[in-house]
């Protein structure tokens, strides 16, 4: 089967992410994984635009030009293999959003509208950090197999907490390092029933293989489409079937329950297989770090039993140590404009499509890795292609890959590159994702990012263990940057100020102590005697990470949100210099985003006299104000009424409802001869259109709460939504009690017109 890949023009990209740093700041689009790299339900190689993780959902962005969508401008192929990507993305649980170029660069405000109403105004987001490299599967024995020390603590962090009478835990542990062999044991110790759930046929048949291997004594069976047997002592169930036929299960027909994929668990199906089933213990497993925004795994698993990270991994043995070469060049990234996910393509390639950068990659390489297998990471196909000729004029072999590339192409470099007759692979797209080579000894970071997921996941694909590996050497090509876009370097990845060449950068602290004290005497660790570096060389890495900075710190954006003062009082606060921001990051000449830390804000409050306000307090302070409400006139109230008639399950109403609303009421005290309003209300006089009871609406009743950052109005589509912090947590009893208030500051309102 063909497969039709073209990644959408950059410059569309990059504009989308410009509109995305609009819409939640600039800060938050460090979240946008760039090319995501997955496989269809026939297991070919696809790339979403965008992948983003928001509150415990993956949500999938497409951006297409106009023929994309028109069955009668692109070739019937393309049309019906753009429909298979986005339904395998729908199969694998994924949110899907699809916006056309040109929307983007004619109408950015919907767009920006549009985005708030998909992920929510202020959205739960976190790193996607499934990045680590897989082991090769290995045959498992329980007779002999041997735990892992971070397997074996684990377990006993998992035994304390029942021990405790807890009965749900969070098993964090980075892809490859054994989770589900932790999982089933555990399981086997409890010895009950099991249920464990996945959303991918491949993440149940590899469960499943290993129930079998370690657990050989029980029956394991599957519950999903291509099979139902619900009555063995293990199922491993697609969370998809397993939530449509919980009548087909007892609630308490498991012991022990187990979710992959735990970053899954707050969408909906997850949600009611959770809610029906009453096992003794439920276990979550992750490759996803928790983090301080991670809150919906953590509201669900509520304790992390045990955890691993890449640093970790290396330390205990499941991936190779990391030793580092930093080779500076003269290339000038100052200029290279940038967001906060990543360069201006073009403006890249034009600074780095030049022979002395490229020939120093080549002669690095002659120098100092000469026949060891090596991966170049480059910026594009066109970059991976000018390098590969300049080794193959030196007489090296070597190959450019890319996406593009037929798997059968793919299969006889790698068995060539394993071998060692084809030592240089300079790749673009391919190895980040699905690459599966251990063997590798090098790797050649020439490709300036600023996403720490692009750099680490490439840093992945050397990282596997093989016999005899030592270590994987990174060279890590330093460009002249600026501080604001600054590429990422293995001193930036692992916050290593200090810098010897051929130092680990990742390693065990043991290991790490010994090569300190031996360049300190001045000697080379005995893995770099056949490496032409000076073990006295010594220099300090600027570390200044603005996205590390801004991420402890509040954009201008969410100061708004914090303090009850108008969003233009803050702007000019700003302007006038009376309110100062800690760190200002400039995009552009024309884009710059302010950041404050947490103690400005709270100075600048007790200085200007403002009311903090956070989501916690959101809500109190809304039913506080509504039962305060002063009222000039009485649109207040009757806003109020209006919304709790028409909003639906989020608080959201549409604008035209919210008028209609207001034209009924005013106009049925009108024909039952009641007061209506002040003389100059518009209201009063009548004879309005329904755009100026529209302009009268969000000036005076509306403003006051939009403020105070309770309601939001969504211009370009209409809607008038309340902000979830304070209407998610609405009781029926308090909307009722609002009802009321709002009724009886009407009539106390009217009692005083007469």
């Amino acid at each position: 089967m063909s497969v039709y890949h073209a990644a959408s023009g950059s410059a569309a990209e990059d504009l989308f992410i410009e509109l995305f740093s609009d819409a939640f700041g600039a800060e938050k689009a460090g979240y946008l994984y760039s090319q995501y790299h997955f496989y269809d339900i026939y297991q070919n190689s696809r790339y979403a635009d965008f992948m983003i993780e928001n509150g415990g959902r993956r949500v999938a962005i497409e951006i297409d030009d106009e023929a994309s969508h028109n069955r009668q401008l692109v070739s019937s192929g393309k049309f019906y293999d753009d429909l298979l990507k986005q339904n395998s993305m729908v199969h694998l649980g994924w949110d899907v959003y699809r916006w056309a170029v040109r929307q983007l660069q004619t109408q950015p405000e919907l767009v920006k509208d549009e985005l708030k109403v998909f992920l929510g105004g202020h959205p739960r987001l976190r790193e996607i950090e499934d990045y680590l490299p897989s082991q090769r599967g290995k045959a498992l024995d329980a007779g002999h197999l041997e735990l892992k020390e971070h397997q074996r603590a684990a377990l006993d962090a998992l035994a304390e907490m029942r021990a405790r009478a807890e009965t749900i835990a969070l098993l964090y542990h980075a892809t490859g390092t054994g989770k589900t062999v932790t999982a089933v044991m555990d399981a086997k110790r409890c010895c009950g029933r099991v249920l464990f759930i996945a959303h991918t046929q491949e993440l149940l048949q590899q469960a499943a293989q290993t129930f079998s291997a370690l657990w050989p004594e029980v029956s394991v069976g599957f519950f999903c489409e291509s099979a139902k047997q619900p009555d063995t002592h293990v199922v491993c169930g697609s969370v998809q079937s397993v939530a449509l036929h919980l009548d087909e299960f007892a609630e308490d027909a498991f012991d022990y329950f187990i979710v992959d994929e735990a970053h899954h668990a707050a969408a909906e199906t997850y949600q009611k297989a959770l809610a029906y089933f009453k096992p003794k213990f439920t276990l979550g497993l992750t490759a996803t770090p928790e983090r301080a925004d991670d809150k919906s795994i953590l509201d669900i698993f509520k304790h992390i039993a045990h955890k691993l990270d890449i640093q970790t991994a290396v330390e205990i043995g499941e991936l190779v140590p990391v030793r580092c070469i930093r080779i500076h060049t003269n290339i000038d990234l100052t200029k290279v404009r940038f967001n906060s996910v990543r360069y201006n393509i073009r403006d890249l390639e034009s600074r780095l499509y030049v022979p002395e950068r490229n020939r120093l990659i080549v002669d690095t390489w002659l120098r100092y890795v000469h026949g060891k297998r090596t991966v170049i990471f480059c910026v594009s196909v066109k970059h991976a292609e000018q390098i590969t000729r300049l080794f193959l004029e030196k007489g090296v072999p070597a190959q450019a890959v890319s996406g593009s590339m037929k798997p059968a192409d793919r299969r006889e470099f790698q068995e060539k590159f394993v071998s060692g007759t084809l030592p240089v692979l300079c790749a673009c797209d391919l190895l980040n994702e699905g690459w599966d080579c251990p063997e590798t000894e090098v790797l050649f970071m020439a490709r300036p990012t600023m996403s720490k997921v692009l750099y680490t996941q490439q840093l992945g694909r050397g990282m596997r263990l093989a016999k005899g590996k030592e270590s994987l050497m990174v060279f890590d090509f330093v460009d002249n940057a600026s501080q604001y876009n600054t590429p990422y370097s293995l001193h930036r990845l692992f916050r290593l100020k200090d810098y010897r060449p051929g130092q680990l950068a990742a390693v065990p602290h043991s290991q790490k102590a010994a090569e300190e004290e031996l360049y300190n005497r001045g000697e080379k660790p005995e893995a770099l005697l056949d490496w032409p570096v000076d073990a006295t060389d010594y220099e300090l890495v600027d570390l200044f990470n603005w996205q590390e900075e801004a991420a402890g710190m509040i954009s201008q954006m969410e100061f708004v949100r914090r303090v009850d003062v108008q969003t233009e009082t803050i702007e000019r606060y700003v302007r006038e210099g009376k309110l100062k921001p800690d760190l200002v990051v400039p995009m552009s000449e024309r884009r710059t985003f302010k950041y404050f830390k947490e103690e400005t804000l709270k100075s600048c409050a007790e200085q200007f006299g403002w009311r903090l306000i956070d989501d916690g307090n959101r809500k109190e302070l809304f039913l506080e104000m509504v039962r305060q409400m002063d009222m000039s006139y009485s649109y207040k109230p009757v806003l109020i009424k209006a919304i709790l008639q028409h909003a639906d399950k989020k608080g959201r109403a549409r604008l035209d409802e919210i008028v209609a609303y207001f034209r009924a009421y005013y106009e049925a005290r009108r024909a039952a001869g009641l007061p209506v309003e002040k003389p100059n209300s518009l209201f009063a006089k009548g004879g309005y259109t329904d755009r100026e009871a529209t302009r009268n609406i969000l000036m005076n009743p509306f403003k006051r709460f939009e403020d105070m950052q309770m309601l939001r109005h969504t211009k370009t589509l209409g809607i008038i939504q309340v902000e979830e912090t304070v209407w998610k947590p609405l009781t029926e009893a308090e909307k009722q009690e609002i009802q009321r208030i709002c009724e009886e500051k009407l009539e106390q309102y009217y009692a005083r017109m007469k």
